[in-house]
């Protein structure tokens, strides 16, 4: 992980302090509080030991992953519905590849108002079936969110139903933002927010909401280094690096946009203390750290804040850093495969290949072993080509779990010392 930018001093420029004072006026945080308690729920802040151990201060975690929808976004979607008033009646109309697309439906659901929502046609089958429970009708077009948005857009203006925008509206930046007033409220020494940043409507709504009541406290912003546009544009005035294809690029593909929102960029500029970077490795390690330590399902773009904690170099405060858990609707194949590449990684599942005569009871003989070492069979197959064999041998391949590299390597010796040759991977 390393920093992309970190503020200085403020630019004093003042059609930018215009323009941030324009925006941040038309964000109503006390609304927002009032129209989430319709649906959403005050999600628990918990202290996190091991990982305040690893940051070198005291750290904790929001956990926005347990929220009704699965994220953060239901707190947007449902404070864009109560602003809407009368006009919802027409429908709900939104673009997302999962999140924001899911709580649009669960707001619409709420109200009882129609759904339409617009959705790559790579979008992960999981997370289409997830909407469609909800009761929306599901458009499978465009290859992008970006594309997708260009098209709900084009339908709100055919039909008269309101758009939901996934981050670039003030009255969805200040859904996001009770996070802050959360945090504020249930935080007493809070001294740093590690936030994830896609599109921008999370970073500026909780940043909008510590600058009312409590400006000392930082705002850090994190993207996943193989798509981080807003480096380019935080500092200035130009407009973001797009990148290629980003959402192949990066497991933490919530947060994979080509560019913030106008709304959300000149706010940013303004909020963020630093913006941080983090890599693939160290989003996958904190998604794992989630699960095994902290008890969290969370999706790569969920784990972002909690990987630039882990990384050990945002600098220790005098108060509590909360990192958000931004999101938990993680796709559980790629769960598992990083649990198990963690488990090989740390030398808890290992694979085996030996060899054993070929004749009854040779390979009961061989699990026998395995079992007095107390190590745990996952696999087994014989392998009996492309291998050098003796025409009485067959080979054996096996995945074993372990207690780490320790018990490995007594397991290893209790075989070679019965007489097996045996090869570690």
């Amino acid at each position: 992980m390393h920093a992309v930018w970190h503020r200085g001093e403020r630019s004093g420029d003042p059609a930018r302090e215009d323009e941030f004072t324009r925006l941040s006026g038309g964000v109503d945080l006390d609304a927002a509080a009032r129209a989430i308690a319709r649906g959403a729920i005050a999600t628990p802040t918990i202290a996190s030991a091991d990982l305040s151990e690893r940051a070198g201060g005291r750290v904790a975690l929001k956990a926005e992953s347990l929220q009704v929808s699965g994220s953060f976004k239901l707190r947007g979607a449902l404070s864009k519905l109560a602003a809407l008033g009368d006009r919802a009646a027409g429908g709900l109309i939104a673009a997302s590849a999962g999140n924001h697309a899911r709580a649009v439906a669960q707001a619409a659901r709420i109200a009882g108002v129609g759904c339409d929502v617009f959705m790559p046609r790579d979008a992960p089958v999981s997370k289409v079936a997830a909407v469609q429970t909800l009761g929306a009708r599901v458009r499978l077009s465009g290859s992008s969110v970006e594309e997708a948005l260009e098209l709900a857009t084009t339908l709100a203006a055919e039909t008269g139903a309101a758009l939901v925008h996934p981050f670039d509206d003030l009255d969805v930046i200040a859904g996001q933002g009770t996070i802050g007033l959360e945090l504020l409220r249930d935080v007493p020494e809070l001294a740093r927010v590690v936030v994830p940043v896609g599109g921008g409507g999370l970073a500026s709504g909780i940043g909008l909401a510590l600058r009312r009541e409590r400006p000392d406290v930082e705002l850090v912003g994190v993207q996943a280094e193989a798509c981080a546009p807003l480096a380019d544009a935080i500092a200035g005035d130009g407009a973001p690096r797009a990148p290629e294809s980003p959402s192949a690029a990066t497991i933490a593909d919530g947060i994979a946009l080509k560019r913030p929102g106008e709304r959300t960029l000149p706010l940013l500029r303004e909020l963020l203390h630093s913006l941080e970077t983090v890599s693939e490795e160290e989003i996958a390690a904190a998604m794992v750290f989630l699960a095994e330590d902290a008890k969290l399902v969370a999706e790569g773009a969920g784990a972002v804040a909690v990987a630039a904690a882990m990384s050990g170099r945002l600098p220790p405060l005098d108060g509590t850093t909360v990192a958000i858990v931004s999101g938990g609707n993680v796709d559980n194949g790629l769960l598992a495969s990083l649990l198990r590449r963690h488990e090989t990684v740390a030398g808890r599942r290992v694979r085996l290949f030996t060899r054993v005569p070929d004749r009854p009871g040779a390979l009961a003989d061989l699990l026998k072993l395995i079992a007095d070492a107390r190590a745990n069979l996952l696999t087994l197959e014989h392998i009996r080509e492309a291998v050098p064999l003796h025409v009485r041998e067959t080979g054996v391949e096996l995945t074993l779990e372990t207690r780490g590299r320790e018990h490995t390597e007594q397991l290893r010796g209790a075989l070679q010392r019965a007489g097996y040759d045996v090869s570690f991977e």
